[in-house]
């Protein structure tokens, strides 16, 4: 009987230690991951100075899964993609099928001829302490999500359209554009000229592409909105540009933001930027 009690407790603390070394190396694990996730989280190139200079390729080594990941064929409910129509596939400007939100900004057929975006117009860094639950419908529950982009940023070129301050101008441009022809040049030869001189967008495309269709225009300046305001561009001064300011301009910056104009050249002084 002792015999047998001393086998078996023998075959018990075995058993014990095997268990005990499996969930060390779980854990072990485990935290390693941890440890690289928080070595990820405060890399330097997530904060500033360096998120300024970081480059698409320094971004995607880690987040590529944007650039490859693709929509579903069907929605959860059985909806086919190709049976409907994304909000964004409404204007004549975009072609092909449903993409996803960042391959339309940063690899589309039509974003990269009318613009320069880069992971780092948008993403600025994150601060973890800035923090938002669930600002992701296929993130990880695991994680708090983080605040990834200020959303001025995005209002820029997804604010409604400010018709309300535009001579001429009975309603929005989907009423009041046909007036025009959808031309939204008709007027814009004349004024509002400096346009579209920012590191983000190549300005020559998008005013040969805005001459033929002013859905190229509209896109950006209502056509797309996700907000109920409109972005309170800078007023750029141009030849002939009247000395009073409208009251509902008042408050409006002249120039773009610092980090929009690195590489522009100034009209001005036919120098480019190098700040």
């Amino acid at each position: 009987m002792k015999k047998f009690n001393f086998f078996m407790l023998a075959s018990l603390l075995m058993a014990f230690v095997a268990v005990s070394g499996n969930a060390f190396a779980e854990n072990k694990v485990s935290a390693q991951k941890d440890l690289n996730y928080h070595r990820a989280k405060w890399d330097p190139i997530h904060f500033k100075p360096a998120i300024d200079s970081a480059t698409n390729e320094q971004c995607l080594a880690c987040h590529k899964e944007i650039i490859e990941k693709k929509p579903l064929d069907a929605s959860p409910a059985g909806v086919k993609k190709s049976d409907v129509l994304a909000w964004y596939q409404t204007l004549s400007t975009y072609e092909g099928e449903q993409d996803t939100f960042h391959r339309r900004h940063l690899v589309g057929n039509y974003s990269t001829k009318l613009m320069n975006l880069k992971c780092n117009t948008c993403h600025q860094g994150n601060d973890p302490r800035e923090e938002t639950a669930g600002s992701s419908a296929d993130g990880p529950i695991s994680e708090v999500q983080r605040k990834m982009v200020n959303p001025n940023t995005c209002l820029m070129c997804h604010g409604q359209f400010p018709w309300k301050h535009m001579a001429g101008l009975t309603g929005p441009w989907s009423e009041s554009g046909k007036i025009f022809g959808n031309n939204c040049v008709a007027c814009h030869v004349a004024f509002r000229t400096n346009r579209h001189k920012v590191n983000f967008l190549n300005a020559a495309a998008i005013e040969k592409e805005g001459a033929t269709n002013g859905d190229v225009c509209f896109g950006c300046h209502g056509g797309r909105s996700w907000y109920r305001i409109s972005y309170p561009y800078p007023r750029h001064a141009w030849p002939g540009m009247a000395t009073n300011i409208p009251d509902w301009a008042k408050d409006r910056p002249t120039t773009s933001q610092a980090r929009f104009l690195t590489g522009v050249k100034d009209i001005a002084t036919s120098k480019t930027n190098t700040k």
